[in-house]
């Protein structure tokens, strides 16, 4: 059973960062496939990020490219979210999982999921 923690959630401007971590316990986590996901209020649960567990292949959403940069330290058994260019249609509570499965932007495809913290963006 592996526990996933997010912290680094928060409000900020337009147009600021914020750094999400997201810390594993309970397993091997360089076995797994980690991604972020975000859920607004009234909108389904979407795909952000998703990066490989040597963090060789990364995959982002459209609508975060050139903005998001997931990573991975496996060593201290967490995984990141950098998050610039914040725009206030990124405010979402955020949530990172862990797959035993290779890439897939779907939530069915995640064993695993952190509680999830909030980030709000103003304009």
């Amino acid at each position: 059973q592996v526990q996933l923690v997010e912290s680094g959630g928060g409000l900020v401007q337009a147009g600021g960062s914020l750094r999400l971590s997201c810390a594993a316990s309970g397993g091997t986590f360089s076995r797994y496939f980690m991604g972020w996901f975000r859920q607004a209020p009234g909108k389904e649960r979407e795909f952000v990020a998703s990066i490989s567990r040597g963090g060789f292949n990364i995959y982002y959403a459209d609508s975060v490219k050139g903005r998001f940069t997931i990573s991975r330290d496996n060593a201290k058994n967490t995984v990141y979210l950098q998050m610039n260019i914040l725009k206030p249609e990124d405010t979402a509570v955020y949530y990172c999982a862990a797959s035993s499965l290779n890439y897939s932007p779907s939530t069915r495809s995640y064993d695993y999921w952190g509680q999830g913290t909030q980030v709000s963006v103003s304009s």
